[in-house]
């Protein structure tokens, strides 16, 4: 198969996790990466941080890599400049630049997922990107008017949500039985078909402390989240909640479920960063297009002190791969009624 790589903000520690992950070779036995962005910046990187030994090769067009090694595409001007740690237009455009290339051959069928290194949200902002980040420009592009869902995946817990980058000011107000509903219908999808689980197990955390107390502390527990819980279970759905998410973390009871579903933002992603920050990868799902990205941001206080670790990166790499492989079995099990049949006796179609 083969993945695209954006380089994301040239300024950060992108590149350096790109070139210490493609150091790998094995990676390239199950995929074929083709970064698109700078080979002069490539350049600089593999100098400044000692990776020369890293060979990549120069292409025009995603269709000339044939070959079982890294591919680097020139998405930028010759002008480009790094300036390390620091956020600037130039690294923001190109980062843009990069990202529109790959997206474009995705929605061609030329590339089989893509892998986004981490961009700086506010200087990517122009007139051709007006998004909170990628999984809203990917929505725009592949949704069909429908929404993905942001999944954070990691071998330890996987944490969806379901309202993403929005002010916190502006949680409750977004929330509806309808949108818990929607988000529950995704994260169970993906869990069937990019993760290869049966009939997954999924906890639905409350939105207000002690998910609401009965409605002592809020009642968007009681009038939005469990109605959406009754409804999923109804059409076959295994979720249970809601859990107040402190004492859900704090005992451990995530462990005994395939996912969890967050309300918003923080409420998931600061439980799955203190568990998995090393090698925690962030996955769009609900779209026919396979993206993900390392958990992590640019790190500008990292950048070009060869300090940064890749797992993330690396993890992101092989969960392109894994659920390019699951979508083709389950197709395949599902276009096979007997053999569906037979699977679905057991936990999972691995």
């Amino acid at each position: 198969m083969i993945i695209g790589i954006t380089q994301g903000d040239i300024n950060g520690i992108g590149y350096e996790v790109i070139l210490k992950t493609l150091l790998e070779n094995h990676i390239f036995e199950f995929c074929i990466p083709v970064i698109y962005g700078s080979p002069k910046v490539a350049a600089y990187y593999r100098k400044t941080l000692n990776l020369e030994q890293l060979s990549l090769s120069s292409i025009a067009h995603v269709n000339e890599a044939t070959g079982k090694k890294g591919y680097i595409i020139n998405c930028t001007s010759d002008e480009i400049k790094v300036d390390l740690g620091k956020s600037t237009e130039m690294a923001g455009e190109a980062s843009f630049l990069a990202l529109e290339a790959a997206t474009l051959d995705l929605a061609a069928g030329k590339l089989d997922a893509i892998v986004t290194a981490p961009i700086n949200k506010k200087n990517i902002q122009s007139p051709s990107f007006t998004f909170p980040g990628h999984t809203e420009y990917l929505e725009q592009i592949f949704g069909a008017g429908k929404k993905g869902l942001m999944l954070m995946v990691s071998d330890v817990v996987r944490i969806a949500v379901v309202t993403g980058h929005i002010p916190v000011s502006q949680i409750a107000a977004s929330l509806t039985q309808a949108l818990v509903e929607d988000k529950l219908r995704l994260l169970n999808q993906s869990l069937q078909e990019d993760f290869g689980i049966v009939r997954p197990r999924i906890a639905v955390l409350g939105l207000n402390p002690h998910a609401g107390d009965e409605g002592l502390i809020g009642e968007e527990d009681q009038t939005i989240i469990v109605p959406a819980i009754r409804k999923c279970v109804d059409e076959g759905i295994v979720c249970v909640g809601p859990f107040p998410a402190d004492g859900f973390f704090g005992a451990g009871t995530f462990s005994s479920y395939d996912a969890v579903l967050a309300m918003y933002h923080d409420q998931g992603l600061i439980p799955f960063k203190t568990l998995a920050m090393e090698e925690g990868v962030n996955f769009t799902a609900g779209l026919p297009v396979i993206r993900t990205s390392p958990g992590h941001g640019t790190a500008y206080e990292l950048a070009g002190q060869n300090i940064a670790s890749e797992a993330s990166f690396r993890h992101a790499l092989f969960l392109a791969h894994d659920i390019f492989q699951n979508r083709k079995t389950y197709r395949e099990i599902m276009s096979n009624p007997l053999k569906s049949n037979h699977v679905s006796r057991g936990s999972s179609i691995e």
